[in-house]
């Protein structure tokens, strides 16, 4: 009964905070300003489900494609809400309904992995995104792991970056959630909707550290391959998990 009352009231904070977010966000494309509105909505969503972020170093602003390791959608709030990152996203996230929508207002660059025909298309589009001048978070590992152990992570994923774009770096990001980490992990076979609802009625706040660590040029670290050890590497030295050698 007290989680299906935690649960209502997030709901109502969230779709009070979504009502006001769009309307400052038509605001201010009325006037053509950029909008800082999706940023700081998914920041606010953040709070909202009871994260407490805590970032330690300092994101780059433009010209950065930060590399993550990943363990829940909550991932997203936080590094978005810190940094005002755009995203790679899975290609069926678009027809979500109202959640597709949000992506596209938060400039996400959508790609299906299995539709080998496009490929060359999406590496296009994602370096086009990389070279426009914002933020890109890939996370590597391809899907969400449970916290402890830091997968492998894909170098095909960072075939934008091979060659990377002029003047582009790479900032690795280890995400932390601490304690309460096992019950946040998003693994197995969970359904999205049943992940996102316990979250919703979890009790209490919980710590979410983002570690903004030190940015890279990727032209010097080598090939994709090399830049995907060389992240996954600094991210394994603040997370934890042993280093084991990329796909």
């Amino acid at each position: 009964m007290i989680a299906n009352l935690r649960l209502a009231r997030r709901l109502v904070l969230l779709v009070l905070a979504l009502a006001g977010a769009l309307l400052l966000h038509g605001a201010w494309r009325a006037v053509r300003a950029p909008s800082p509105w999706p940023r700081r909505f998914l920041g606010g969503v953040a709070r909202i489900v009871g994260a407490r972020v805590r970032v330690i170093g300092t994101p780059l602003r433009r010209d950065v494609v930060f590399l993550s390791n990943h363990l829940s959608w909550i991932d997203i709030l936080a590094i978005a809400g810190a940094s005002g990152s755009a995203f790679v996203a899975k290609g069926e996230l678009r027809g979500v309904p109202l959640v597709g929508w949000l992506c596209t207002l938060n400039r996400t660059i959508f790609v299906t992995r299995e539709d080998r025909l496009q490929v060359a298309a999406q590496i296009a589009r994602l370096r086009d995104a990389i070279g426009a001048g914002g933020g890109v978070t890939i996370f590597p590992e391809g899907t969400t792991g449970d916290g402890r152990t830091l997968l492998p992570f894909k170098a095909a994923l960072l075939a934008a970056l091979d060659p990377p774009p002029p003047g582009v770096r790479v900032q690795p990001v280890g995400v932390d959630y601490g304690d309460a980490t096992d019950t946040l992990a998003w693994v197995g076979d969970e359904p999205g909707g049943a992940h996102a609802l316990r979250v919703l009625r979890r009790r209490g706040t919980f710590a979410v550290t983002l570690h903004m660590l030190d940015p890279f040029d990727p032209a010097m670290a080598g090939n994709r391959k090399a830049i995907a050890a060389r992240a996954r590497a600094a991210i394994a030295a603040v997370t934890g998990p042993p280093v084991r050698r990329c796909s």
